[in-house]
């Protein structure tokens, strides 16, 4: 259990410690798609944002409120006595003061305990106190009977209109509050009789601004109001990925887990399986031999034979799964060196060749001579031959034969290949045999030993190696395994140099440079 490592143990040990994490996440996906469910005007959640965006404008916009009302008292004074001036002047800074520390109020208090339906009642009132106050304006200027000041409180109600409207434009109710007395204070200040008048153009050009405010608010409103779903849309998107990237990490962790959980069952396994085995094999060798004594009964040397067997099968099983765990955890390490493919596969087939025989099954070996060595696990490559040989002498029928050959590749590379002619297996069926523990219905109509690990691990070390390996088989016509290795792990894949030959042009190049650097 080398491959168990601390780290991997407190890992498991401790799976629940993202816990609050993915409680969080899980939050904001709640409350994004609840702003993204909801939204629209008299939503909550975009209620609450519209009122901040208010808070917002109506903060900053109060030093430019304060000046614009001391330049317009300030210019009044010109018509008003300064202590009437002063009283609207006081009048107007109250309501505008108002205004901004409610909104100082809003942006300071927790998200959570604010009521957008009072707190939208309590502005509708700051500025309809607002809207009162310039009404007021209107009112007191009626007496002037200087022409230019009616062109003064047109320009005046208009700047007042403007500001208002950018101001408030997040809160429709508030826009309303603040015009209407303005509308208001404008009529009274044209009265009815002037209508007919010079000045009516001009308080028809008021009250067509005043609308013209009112619309560019809506639209602004409703500009608003698709931006913040544009917003909740996307954050929406960004922590449904979130989750989905949380999941796939939870996933990953159960799937290292799980892994760490099988390599430690195994390595436990193996090691109470192993020891209880290998007394199994060691008495059932000495039985089957009778070393202290022939049996009374021959039927013993038989049940002997048989534990034995059966013995020898068990431990292959079990090297087979710790082979296959291994190489599925990343943790097979290959000890490479110069080997010969041929010799390799020629010993594969003289061990096998007893086999073979018993069966009645030829086995016919092509290999290209002069072959160099290649760069390669003998272990990995031996147990890729004989799996390979083991499965074509078991499936083919008495009497046929297995072809071997080891080659080139048109690569460079080199390969060999088992061939043999027996049933041939369903196209159907080769994603079943090529998966851990998966049998073809030949292996089990023939009630063949094996749990179905060879091929599986016959990939895998190939694989290991860069490799390729290739299974074809057709019904009554056999079936080809080709085990391909890549030109990179041949040793002198370079053709050797003729001495005759002229030189590439490219070592010409770098010799004439270098004479020239000289």
């Amino acid at each position: 259990m080398s491959e168990v490592t601390a780290e991997m143990i407190a890992r498991g040990r401790f799976a629940d410690a993202g816990a609050p994490d993915r409680r969080r996440r899980a939050n904001r996906l709640r409350e994004a798609r609840e702003r993204l469910t909801t939204s629209g005007a008299g939503s909550r959640v975009f209620d609450l944002e519209l009122l901040r965006l208010y808070a917002d404008g109506r903060r900053a916009a109060i030093l430019p409120q304060l000046l614009l009302c001391f330049a317009i008292a300030t210019m009044t004074t010109l018509w008003l006595p300064p202590m009437v001036v002063a009283v609207w002047f006081a009048v107007q800074l109250s309501a505008v003061g108002m205004a901004h520390m409610l909104a100082i109020r809003l942006l300071g208090q927790d998200r959570t305990t604010i009521r957008p339906r009072n707190w939208r009642a309590r502005f509708v009132f700051a500025e309809g106190a607002n809207g009162l106050g310039w009404g007021l304006f209107a009112v007191l200027m009626i007496g002037v009977a200087d022409p230019w000041a009616t062109t003064y409180v047109m320009v005046v109600f208009m700047l007042a209109a403007a500001v208002h409207t950018v101001v408030t434009a997040f809160v429709p109710a508030a826009v309303y509050a603040a015009l209407t007395p303005m509308a208001l204070g404008e009529l009274i200040y044209m009265r009815p009789s002037s209508f007919y008048g010079p000045i009516a153009p001009m308080t028809l050009l008021a009250l067509g601004a005043l609308l013209c405010f009112v619309a560019l608010a809506r639209r602004t409103y409703a500009s608003q109001l698709d931006s913040l779903a544009f917003q909740a849309d996307k954050d929406l998107a960004i922590v449904e990925l979130e989750q989905s990237k949380a999941i796939s990490d939870e996933a990953r962790r159960r799937a290292e887990e799980a892994s760490l959980a099988k390599s430690r069952f195994l390595a436990t396994m193996s090691h109470e399986l192993r020891t209880p085995l290998n007394a199994i094999l060691g008495f059932s060798e000495v039985m089957k031999s009778e070393l202290f004594g022939r049996h009374a009964v021959a039927a013993y040397r038989d049940y002997s034979q048989d534990i034995h067997s059966s013995g020898e099968h068990l431990l292959m099983l079990i090297n087979e799964i710790l082979d296959l765990s291994r190489v599925e955890a990343g943790r097979y390490e290959l000890r490479e060196e110069a080997v010969l493919l041929s010799e390799i596969v020629e010993d594969c087939r003289r061990l096998l060749a007893l086999r073979a025989g018993k069966r009645g099954v030829s086995l016919e070996e092509v290999v290209e001579p002069d072959m160099p060595r290649i760069w390669a696990d003998e272990r990995a490559l031996r147990q890729i031959a004989l799996n390979l040989l083991t499965n074509a002498i078991k499936f083919t029928p008495q009497g046929g034969g297995v072809q071997i050959k080891v080659g080139w590749t048109l690569a460079g590379g080199q390969y060999f290949a088992i061939r043999d002619n027996g049933p041939g297996i369903p196209e159907e069926e080769i994603p079943v045999i090529m998966g851990s523990f998966g049998r073809g219905s030949m292996a089990q109509k023939n009630a063949d030993e094996g749990a179905g690990l060879g091929l599986p691990i016959v990939k895998a070390l190939v694989e290991l190696h860069g490799g390729v390996f290739n299974l074809r088989s057709k019904l009554r016509e056999g079936t080809e395994v080709i085990v391909v290795l890549p030109p990179e792990r041949v040793m002198n894949a370079l053709s050797q140099l003729d001495p005759d030959a002229p030189e590439p042009e490219r070592v010409v190049r770098r010799r004439r440079m270098a004479r020239s650097a000289a």
